[in-house]
C-alpha cells in the first residue's frame, strides 16, 4: 500500500536542541524532519509537533515549530497519553439546528474514522517517546508509518531495537524520500519541481 497525501498526517516528536545534542546523527535527522514538514505543507498534509518537558528541554527549533499547525507540550513519553489522538481524530460534532428538519443521514453524528488515518511519524528518542507514541497510535487503529532517517536515539543500538519492535508490531518503516515520492506519485504533480529542489 502506498501513502496518499490526502489521507496523511505528519507528527514530529521531540526535536528539542537539549535532547538533540546527544542524539546519533542529529543534524541529518533534524534536516530530514524539516524537509518532511516543508513537503507536507506544500502538499496540504497537516503537521503536528510534540515537545517533551519543554520547561527543562526547551522548544523544538523555530524552523520546525513554524511548520507545525500546533505543538503539544507533554510530560508523558507517549504523546497519545497527552491528547495527540484528539488532534489527529477530532471528536465529531453533532449537527446543528432542529433534528426534525434534517435529512435522516444527518440526524446522528457519524462514527466514521478520520479521513486522514495514515500517521507518518518521526522523532526522538526512537526507543522511548517515538516508540510509545507509535504503539499507542496503532492501538487507536491508525495506520502508522515511521520515517527511519528522521528518527534516532542516543545510541544506534537503541534506535535499531526500536525499529525492530515497531516493525514486528505492524508499523511500516519508510524513509523521507519514500514518503515524499509516494505523496507526489508522479513527475507531473504540480509540486514536483518545488519538492525536487528540497530533496536535492
Amino acid at each position: 500500500m502506498l501513502l496518499d497525501a490526502e489521507l496523511s498526517q505528519l507528527v514530529l516528536v521531540d526535536y528539542q536542541p537539549r535532547l538533540m545534542s546527544a542524539i546519533f546523527e542529529a543534524p541529518l535527522v533534524l534536516a530530514n524532519a524539516v524537509r518532511l514538514a516543508q513537503v507536507a505543507r506544500m502538499m496540504q498534509v497537516p503537521v503536528w509537533g510534540t515537545e517533551q518537558n519543554p520547561s527543562k528541554l526547551g522548544e523544538n527549533p523555530s524552523e520546525l515549530r513554524a511548520l507545525c499547525q500546533r505543538t503539544l507540550a507533554k510530560m508523558q513519553f507517549s504523546a497519545v497519553e497527552e491528547g495527540l489522538g484528539e488532534w489527529l481524530r477530532p471528536a465529531i460534532k453533532p449537527p446543528a439546528g432542529n433534528a426534525r428538519s434534517l435529512p435522516k443521514h444527518l440526524q446522528k453524528p457519524s462514527n466514521m474514522p478520520s479521513e486522514r488515518s495514515s500517521i507518518i511519524i518521526a522523532g526522538c528518542e526512537a526507543h522511548v517517546c517515538l516508540l510509545q507514541t507509535a504503539l499507542h497510535l496503532l492501538e487507536d487503529e491508525f495506520e502508522v508509518w515511521v520515517v527511519t532517517d528522521a528518527c534516532s536515539s542516543r545510541t544506534e543500538r537503541n534506535r535499531d531495537a526500536a525499529f525492530d519492535r515497531l516493525a514486528s508490531a505492524g508499523v511500516e518503516l519508510v524513509t523521507t524520500e519514500m514518503v515524499v515520492f509516494e505523496w507526489l506519485r508522479s513527475a507531473e504533480h504540480g509540486q514536483f519541481k518545488s519538492v525536487q529542489g528540497l530533496i536535492k
